[in-house]
């Protein structure tokens, strides 16, 4: 069966009016249909190349630039545009808080259908460069190459990267000069690196062929001073190996925690491997409001921690404990919640799916001498169940965090068959929680919602919203 081509089209002189999920933007087509862009700005009067057609929409990219939408600001990286970390850059920062707290409210009323209480105005980030806690780099031995440099006759000199991957290329790598996200020394570690990496001949990956000695670098950072370095290399090689880790060491000395992993499979995730310290700790800590959590290479921890705190500040005002409720903390994660309400209530109960988040969990509560936290592991909607409410006793607020999917369907009803007097429920995705609280209506209402902007320069944003048995 032959399959027709889908022709691209050019529109002229279209106005982006608004945007929309995932950080497009979005226009209208003169037939009315919307159509969906990824570098332009509300505002932006622009020629639109289109290069997908649905039945309702086209997706396309600004071509030609006719007025400049007053929203713009100039992005402060080099790399904004082809990296594809940072995709408000261009929006002045104001307007990027304009446009989360629409999509938060649109999906709240649209999907959910929920009747909302007055809107809290969203909660801007102080910092809006340079808040990451944690960033992963992969090395290449062939760095993308700019549309410049592919047509230019020179020679490319040295095409090794470290850096982060091309959006929806797995074996392409930007090379990073300068990165926005992480504090110092996050950016020279990394360009000290790449340097001595490639004076000393070192192989920096190729994803393709699975070959060389280089494959990622992990920096994490804390607000108690703390550095994590983390190397991981696809093969061993101890003489390599240990001249650069010795490298790191000697001209970084306030790395606190300098580890490596030797991975050789053919994906480089780590939660399977042996991850060995080399010099100082094998973990860091952050710190909040006394309570210390400690952090290894493989913890999940809020990748920015000054609006981690004030996150789950504004968690515990809407539980709003007494000292003698019982709390249950779905999806609890290492226990950062539970630990954080935790002087607030009687007893707080954690449940999470990840077997090394509960380790960490019970270890930092032990850290933090909170006795009165209890964790278990297993897939929520088989854990959380009547034998478990038995066991456990009848919550009178439900804590839920959930994961972007949000709730299973069996753990919305659970909730709703035990009934407890209060729900705080936060969330990183809006479109699911809508979807999850529309299940909630008709025993909950919304008495309170507030988003919270933990990552500026992007389009992802935090909501919590406090349900109320009606």
């Amino acid at each position: 069966m032959s399959r027709k081509k889908t022709r691209k089209q050019v529109f002229e002189q279209v106005e982006v009016i608004d945007a929309g999920a995932k950080g497009k933007t979005i226009a209208k087509a003169p037939d009315g249909r919307v159509i969906f862009l990824s570098n332009a700005v509300p505002g932006d009067v622009v020629d639109v190349q289109t290069f997908k057609k649905r039945k309702a929409y086209f997706e396309g990219k600004a071509t030609v630039f006719h007025t400049l939408s007053d929203k713009r600001t100039e992005p402060a990286c080099q790399h904004f545009g082809t990296c594809g970390g940072c995709k408000w850059q261009h929006m002045a920062y104001e307007h990027q808080l304009f446009y989360k707290q629409k999509e938060v409210t649109n999906n709240l009323t649209r999907i959910g259908h929920i009747e909302l209480p007055e809107i809290t105005p969203i909660l801007g980030c102080e910092n809006q460069y340079f808040y990451r806690n944690k960033m992963e780099f992969s090395f290449s031995d062939s760095r993308w190459l700019t549309l410049e440099e592919i047509q230019t006759d020179d020679d490319l000199g040295d095409r090794n990267a470290l850096g982060f991957h091309i959006p929806g290329m797995w074996d392409k790598i930007l090379d990073i000069d300068k990165c926005w996200l992480q504090e110092d020394p996050s950016n020279a570690i990394r360009n000290s690196v790449k340097t001595f990496a490639v004076e000393n001949n070192l192989e920096f990956f190729n994803t393709r062929n699975q070959a060389g000695f280089l494959r990622t670098m992990l920096i994490r950072t804390s607000s108690t001073g703390d550095i994590m370095v983390m190397l991981q290399f696809f093969k061993e090689d101890e003489e390599k190996r240990k001249l650069l880790l010795d490298f790191i060491g000697e001209t970084f000395p306030e790395i606190t925690s300098l580890q490596y992993v030797i991975n050789g499979k053919a994906n480089d995730t780590i939660y399977d491997q042996n991850v060995i310290c080399y010099k100082g700790e094998d973990h860091i800590f952050e710190e909040m409001e006394g309570l210390k959590f400690k952090i290894n290479a493989k913890s999940f921890y809020q990748t920015n921690s000054a609006q981690a705190y004030k996150l789950y500040k504004i968690t515990r005002d809407f539980a709003n404990l007494k000292g003698d409720e019982l709390v249950y903390d779905l999806y609890t994660g290492t226990g950062t919640i539970a630990q954080f309400v935790a002087k607030n209530a009687k007893k707080v109960v954690g449940v999470e799916a990840v077997p090394d988040a509960i380790t960490a969990a019970k270890e930092n509560a032990q850290l933090n001498n909170i006795n009165n936290v209890h964790f278990f592991v297993g897939d929520m909607k088989q854990v959380f169940n009547v034998e478990f409410i038995e066991t456990n006793g009848q919550p009178d607020v439900v804590i839920t965090d959930p994961p972007r999917d949000g709730m299973h369907k069996d753990v919305v009803q659970q909730i709703l068959n035990i009934a407890p007097k209060k729900v705080v429920y936060v969330s990183c995705n809006s479109a699911t929680q809508a979807r999850d609280l529309a299940l909630m209506d008709a025993q909950y209402k919304v008495t309170k919602t507030q988003a919270v902007d933990m990552f500026p320069q992007t389009f992802h944003v935090e909501n919590v919203v406090l349900l109320e048995r009606r």
